[in-house]
């Protein structure tokens, strides 16, 4: 690739700087690809940020020639970038990116495959480092780390590096999450293995831990004497949108839950790591899914809610209900929403019920961190009628990444009269740049070999261990499953599992 793309990259003195490698990418003619990776690369390369002579190589089974794939990622990036599209940044963009085409199964497609990796390496002097991202369908996964092993496409040269990023699912259960593991490791080991959760990778996720350990006003009062309870919550507007294939086999609770909202849980609740390096900061996530008290049995039907949306309303428009969208079994019980009350049973958080909700179909999109704090004690302000709302820091994930905390004020005046006020921090105008897509700065860490924002084995595995014991619930009766109309903010029953512990959730 052309070097007048790039320039020093600013980056903290701790920060691994990316390395010179070829990124492979397999299922490039998927959406994941056009309207994510791509663009994503594309932005880096505006910004100078992508390592120097970087090539890319895009794998997939349909027939095409370069020049018509290059012209429809052109058309995607325009569509999907967060910067305006460069005609000259573009064509020099454009030149790194080649297509490959075989079919996965095929040995002797990974056998021209590595001889276009060595051309490209002797061409550019590069040591031989590879990126292996896998864009494609998990059942996809066994076949192609099976003929990269074989075609030693997962084998180094000497001084150089292979590494595979893996997208998710890891596996639908404990089980198939450890078959997967196994296979990967087979080909990989755990070092270069990258397991991409791509909330982990928004700016707002990836200011939790500064936020807590170095500020002394938040870690002091970051534990069970001072927060009544934690909320976590990820809604959308959107159905299944064409995914009924894979969601009506996943459903909420393994498609948000397992991965995305408990990795948030994990930075909330974590114990300061001992060093910045990705594995003591993994280790002490993995603490707290161990912590997590099971929800088995009658438990999960007490403490977990699922729903599905009924057909309704969405902004002013009429949707339908969730076994009526194409492609959903009939029937189906499949569950678009779910709500959780979760007990992390360790020092710091006992009694702190933390509350996890994802749900289709909600009048408003989006994720965030509520965490709520203790009332002051019932004199001086309490004593004269005044009703005080708890002080509230909201960690917004999207949109409008920022933090915001509310606290109570006087309103001017001779007489006294005390108001919640907010203080908002929002990233997009306090730094005067845009911030970054998640995928930008996965990629740029899988490069760097900087694995703090990747999931390592043992977290995947813990995660599911919890999950399962609600699925095998789950499959002994579909009676509690609740309806809710489309536009509503769920079930009521999820309302009173709050209630429960005197608690309501936010409207977000």
């Amino acid at each position: 690739m052309n070097s007048s793309l790039h320039s020093p990259r600013e980056t903290a003195a701790s920060k691994l700087i990316p390395e010179s490698c070829t990124l492979v990418i397999f299922g490039a003619t998927g959406d994941l690809t056009h309207r994510k990776l791509i663009p994503a690369l594309y932005n880096l390369a505006m910004e100078g940020a992508l390592p120097l002579n970087i090539d890319i190589i895009c794998v997939a089974r349909r027939e095409k020639t370069e020049e018509e794939f290059r012209a429809e990622l052109k058309i995607s990036t325009k569509k999907f970038s967060r910067t305006p599209l460069d005609e000259k940044i573009w064509e020099q963009f454009a030149r790194s990116i080649s297509y490959h085409q075989t079919e996965f199964h095929n040995f002797d497609g990974y056998l021209a495959l590595r001889e276009k990796l060595t051309a490209l390496d002797a061409h550019s002097k590069r040591p031989g480092n590879r990126l292996f991202y896998f864009a494609v369908a998990p059942d996809q996964f066994d076949v192609i780390l099976h003929n990269l092993k074989e075609s030693c496409l997962s084998h180094p040269n000497p001084g150089a590096w292979a590494r595979v990023i893996v997208e998710k699912p890891f596996g639908v259960d404990l089980q198939t999450a450890r078959h997967l593991n196994k296979v990967i490791h087979e080909s990989f080991p755990e070092s270069s293995t990258y397991r991409i959760d791509h909330y982990l990778g928004k700016e707002t996720a990836q200011n939790i831990m500064v936020l807590r350990f170095a500020n002394s006003i938040f870690e002091s009062i970051w534990n069970a004497k001072h927060v009544e309870h934690v909320q976590i919550t990820a809604t959308e507007r959107l159905g299944v949108e064409g995914r009924a294939g894979y969601y009506d086999k996943a459903g909420a609770l393994r498609d948000m839950v397992q991965n995305h909202l408990l990795q948030l849980l994990t930075l909330i609740a974590m114990e300061p790591p001992m060093s910045m390096s990705a594995d003591s900061i993994r280790d002490e996530k993995v603490k707290v899914l161990r912590s997590l008290r099971p929800l088995t049995g009658a438990h999960a039907f007490k403490h977990v809610v699922r729903g599905q949306y009924a057909a309704g309303m969405i902004n002013n428009q009429n949707v339908p209900a969730y076994r009526d969208e194409p492609g959903v079994a009939s029937g189906s019980v499949t569950e678009t929403y779910v709500a959780l009350d979760i007990a992390v049973d360790n020092w710091r958080w006992a009694g702190v019920p933390f509350f996890v909700r994802a749900g289709k179909r909600m009048p408003k999109a989006g994720t965030e961190i509520a965490i709520t704090f203790k009332e002051v004690p019932p004199v001086l302000f309490n004593t004269l009628g005044h009703t005080l709302d708890p002080n509230v820091l909201v960690i917004r994930i999207q949109p409008d990444e920022g933090i915001s905390l509310r606290m109570s004020a006087k309103t001017p005046g001779s007489s006294l009269q005390i108001e919640p006020v907010k203080m908002d921090f929002c990233y997009g105008t306090s730094f005067g740049k845009a911030t970054p897509e998640a995928y930008e700065r996965l990629l740029l860490d899988a490069m760097s070999g900087d694995a703090t924002l990747f999931a390592r084995s043992d977290e995947v595995e813990a995660a599911w261990t919890f999950i399962d014991g609600i699925e095998e619930a789950w499959k002994t009766s579909s009676n509690d499953l609740a309806f809710y109309p489309s536009g509503s903010w769920g079930p009521e029953k999820a309302d009173v599992l709050l209630q429960q512990q005197r608690a309501v959730w936010r409207n977000i």
